[in-house]
């Protein structure tokens, strides 16, 4: 399926270690001819961390995209009532997130968006970066399995002696798991050996 044209919802939330896997993605993205809907979570926009501070995390969240990031809960919500978006993708989706939407919490921007596109029957790609999924998050994301239009871009433990139960996403594989999930497919296989990456 050609990507040109389809109207990509891309959200990033908390994982701030995981943002230099993400850009290239969003710009492969824009150069397929994807048109690209950014928005963020509160930990994003408004946090400053060693991997970077939030005003600048958006900044060059909004030059990849061309578009406003969308920060806010109510600025989320005509997601669903006007029907933006073809696919909607959460990646990284931090463990906090996987979480509330397996519980149906709706309390940023980023769940918003995905409550909002989900009524749609539209899909959703998570693509998780969590240090407790094989942990207190393993039941959360075995909900979101079993979700219908809930799909996953491909994850395996990303450093399995240090940090046993972390899981994150292959960042690398997120544009195919699109093109999977808007045939309403499951990129396959979900669980992936994945290379080894340094605790940060």
């Amino acid at each position: 399926m050609q990507l040109e044209g389809l109207r990509i919802g891309f959200a990033i939330t908390g994982s701030h270690c995981t943002y230099q896997e993400i850009w290239p993605e969003i710009e492969k993205l824009g150069s397929l001819g994807a048109d690209l809907y950014p928005i963020a979570s509160p930990s994003v926009a408004f946090t400053d961390t060693r991997f970077g501070k939030g005003a600048e995390i958006i900044k060059k969240f909004e030059q990849l995209t061309g578009k406003t990031v969308i920060i806010d809960i109510v600025d989320a919500e005509p997601i669903g009532p006007k029907k933006l978006l073809d696919v909607l993708v959460i990646a990284p989706c931090t463990g906090n997130t996987a979480a509330k939407l397996a519980n149906a919490v709706t309390d940023t921007a980023v769940t918003m968006a995905a409550k909002a596109h989900l009524r749609n029957g539209k899909p959703l790609v998570l693509a998780i970066s969590t240090n407790d999924g094989l942990g207190m998050n393993a039941k959360n994301i075995g909900v979101l399995l079993n979700t219908q239009n809930v799909f996953f871009v491909p994850f395996g433990q990303d450093n399995p002696e240090h940090k046993p139960n972390s899981l994150v996403s292959d960042m690398s594989l997120i544009v195919p798991a699109i093109v999977a999930a808007v045939s309403y497919q499951q990129l396959q296989p979900i669980l992936i050996e994945r290379t080894i990456r340094q605790v940060k």
